[in-house]
């Protein structure tokens, strides 16, 4: 399951069901890139190679994916054959190239490049709660999650949504947690924070208790704390930023294996029970953190 949450919050009342949602974003599946493609991006199956659907759901919660593929051509590279074709030509021609020129030639060493060009692809995944109106997104990059709300709005026609934040800032809710020395139920301190002052004054910790005095003096000093790391009773570990994203998210072993007496001798059936595992856990994180941090800011 996910490895960081970015979380979205709709602004208006939004509901679909798997099947209306499929139709949708089937004009815009993923395909590969071709010969003279810098890069596609498109929905591909919820779960990967296990999948069917571009759309997965169950028990309310829907997820869809997005696969981004990239051709990779060495900025190295195309400096070197762009040096050597400048430099032929203004031999030749015996005058200087306009940067119009030269950006031309680049161009065309590009195209020329790419149908011999390495590929990568990643794949970033939403988890959409109709229940609590959220979509989190399983990216530390706001780019990457931004690029999937845009393609959902594209394939949807719209998508009512903005940052989801709190209503007192969360830098300060953490800062009073750690000046305390405890987070209330069900989060428990770890041993790492940021703290952050004026400027570029910042300080971390790590594998360190956040109740010594060296910690305790910044925020006498008056630094806030910006990221924090917590768990969630004995099922999931993150670090929390001023933001609200969550980062290095992590189940327990002793979660992940919630659904072990299934077996794995039917993937698919096993992959869809772990879905809602872990999907049922994340909705109790948000909204444990909702009722934690003093609840959603009030909408317009």
């Amino acid at each position: 399951m996910f490895k960081n949450i970015i979380a979205y919050r709709f602004n208006k009342p939004f509901s679909i069901n798997a099947e209306s949602l499929e139709t949708a974003i089937n004009d815009f599946k993923f395909t590969p890139c071709g010969s003279q493609d810098i890069s596609n991006f498109g929905f591909s199956p919820a779960f990967g190679k296990l999948g069917k659907t571009l759309v997965h759901a169950a028990e309310g919660y829907l997820m869809v994916a997005v696969t981004k593929e990239s051709k990779i051509i060495p900025a190295a590279s195309i400096k070197e054959r762009l040096n050597d074709k400048v430099e032929l030509l203004e031999q030749s021609e015996a005058r200087k190239l306009s940067k119009k020129e030269k950006d031309a030639l680049k161009d065309e060493i590009i195209t020329d490049m790419l149908p011999q060009a390495f590929t990568k692809q990643s794949v970033t995944k939403a988890l959409i709660l109709l229940e609590q109106q959220l979509i989190l997104i399983d990216s530390s990059s706001a780019s990457k999650a931004e690029d999937l709300l845009a393609l959902l709005r594209k394939a949807l026609g719209s998508l009512p949504v903005i940052p989801l934040n709190y209503k007192i800032p969360v830098e300060s809710t953490l800062t009073e947690w750690v000046k305390s020395g405890s987070a209330p139920s069900p989060f428990e301190l770890q041993q790492e924070a940021e703290l952050r002052g004026n400027e570029s004054e910042v300080a971390k910790f790590k594998n360190q208790d956040l109740a010594e005095d060296e910690v305790l003096a910044h925020i006498e000093n008056g630094m806030q704390v910006h990221k924090l790391a917590l768990s969630f009773g004995q099922s999931i570990s993150f670090v929390l930023c001023s933001n609200g994203d969550l980062k290095r998210v992590k189940f327990s072993e002793e979660f992940t294996s919630g659904n072990d007496e299934l077996g794995n001798d039917d993937p698919a059936a096993r992959l869809d029970a772990d879905f809602v595992l872990f999907s049922a856990e994340i909705k109790h994180l948000m909204n444990a953190l909702s009722d934690s941090l003093g609840g959603y800011e009030t909408l317009e």
